[in-house]
């Protein structure tokens, strides 16, 4: 009898351990969403390429003809850690994680529509894996021009370790122990971990593999993992840093709620007119189209030398409109004052996008002197917010973004820049923008722009 017992009690054990075999693993607060031996808890959709486990590992091969297709969890997630290891071997292979990931089952005629938050595997010269990107909705919303230090931690050909952290409205990405991207967005609030493989254009590239193994995540007792450097964070909160931001030495240049560290070019006090503030939003409104001949421009109390500066604008159809940057105020001038300036434009409806040379009047370049190298698909339309920034590091080495993507750049002082200087119409100014400091100035060109999340930090 005691014989029988015994083997009841093994046979039991055995068909436990075969049981714990296939189930998640759960290791402090960690618990597997792959098992290692099969997709039990996913499932494919959006496309045609195939998943399947291999030794360990899901294999997702790319198919010719078939659109991005995802591999998804069946359960949604709201704040969590997730890490997981990635490898592609092909240029082709671009693929990525969902991370709050929304499916429509209806989207694209009925065959299925992932949109969302996507942390990027980019194995192309570009560089962006670990980047954020807006699958099938925003597009880019942390491109890696934003960290290029970043853009050599993705390895080709070898598994790369990923972490991804998703707490309230905060996005932050690592890969290979590097910190990445960092955004603070709040469109979704919850949704499913997605493995992505993206279409191909050539159909001899069919069969091209991504790897994903070691997929793990925490949803309990989150312990955020502090960035140790300081990167820029796109923040789309209404004028309101984040406590990363404050404690790397950022500062709102616009409260949200009154001209507060503003006032008139030329004057004492903030225009009495045109100039308003509503909803956490700075507008200039409409007049007669003319340059600062109606409520006029508005400036920075404060001066400033080396800086970060970040801003978004919205433009109405037709507008034109400016940020300058190392304005002094001293030349005299009538019109607008005197400063670098960060072109904001509709280059398709504004005639100055065809004046100067050879583009160097359109959105984001530095206005007569340098063409912002641009592509359409980083604009957004007029009447959607753009996000603009300038870098002017303490050599004078100034860079120009539109929506995180890099523009141009150039040395402020340098023989080449004041040869383009000389054929503008700075020339009759002596030393243009050279100034050691100057104010930040927002124009009234008698269109109507608004603005909104303009943040600076000082550089040493």
């Amino acid at each position: 009898m005691k014989k029988i017992k015994t083997l009841f009690i093994l046979l039991l054990s055995g068909v436990t351990l075969v049981s714990c075999a296939t189930e998640p693993k759960v290791e402090d607060d960690w618990r597997d969403l792959f098992n290692g031996k099969d997709l039990t808890g996913w499932k494919p959709v959006a496309g045609t390429a195939t998943f399947e486990v291999v030794d360990g590992v899901i294999e997702g091969s790319a198919v010719a003809g078939s659109p991005n297709t995802f591999l998804i969890t069946e359960e949604t997630f709201g704040d969590f850690i997730l890490e997981l290891d990635l490898k592609v071997e092909h240029m082709t292979s671009n693929s990525g994680i969902m991370a709050r990931g929304q499916f429509d089952p209806a989207g694209r005629d009925g065959k299925g529509l992932v949109y969302g938050y996507q942390i990027e595997a980019d194995p192309s010269e570009r560089a962006w894996s670990a980047g954020v990107y807006d699958e099938a909705r925003r597009g880019w919303l942390y491109p890696l021009d934003l960290n290029p230090a970043a853009k050599s931690a993705f390895k080709m050909g070898e598994f790369n370790h990923y972490r991804i952290e998703v707490i309230g409205d905060e996005i932050k990405t690592w890969l290979n122990g590097q910190e990445v991207a960092y955004v603070v967005d709040d469109t979704d609030k919850t949704g499913f971990i997605g493995l992505q493989v993206h279409s191909i254009r050539n159909p001899e590239d069919e069969g091209n593999k991504s790897y994903f193994k070691n997929v793990r995540i925490k949803t309990t007792n989150l312990d955020p993992q502090p960035f140790d450097k300081s990167i820029y964070v796109v923040n789309n909160r209404l004028n309101e840093l984040t406590e990363y931001e404050k404690n790397t030495g950022w500062k709102l240049l616009f409260n949200g709620q009154n001209s507060e560290g503003w006032k008139g070019a030329y004057k004492e006090t903030f225009p009495d007119f045109g100039w308003s503030v509503n909803d956490g939003v700075l507008t200039i409104a409409a007049s007669d189209g003319g340059e600062s001949t109606n409520a006029g421009d508005i400036v920075t109390t404060e001066e400033y030398s080396a800086f970060d500066l970040g801003f978004e604008f919205k433009l109405t159809e037709g507008a034109n409109s400016g940020l300058k940057y190392f304005v002094t105020l001293s030349e005299g001038n009538s019109g607008s004052a005197i400063g670098l300036e960060y072109q904001i434009l509709d280059d398709e409806k504004h005639p100055d996008a065809k004046m100067g040379i050879a583009g160097n009047r359109t959105l984001s370049s530095l206005y007569d002197l340098i063409t912002a190298d641009k592509q359409p698909r980083f604009i957004k339309p007029i009447g959607e917010w753009n996000k603009g920034r300038v870098v002017v590091e303490p050599n004078n080495h100034v860079t120009h973004y539109l929506n995180g993507v890099k523009v141009l750049e150039y040395d402020r002082g340098s023989p080449e820049y004041r040869d383009l200087v000389a054929k503008s119409k700075y020339a009759k100014w002596d030393n243009f923008g050279e100034a050691d400091q100057g104010h930040i100035l927002l124009q009234d060109h008698g269109n109507e722009v608004s603005f909104k999340n303009i943040k600076i930090k000082t550089l040493k």
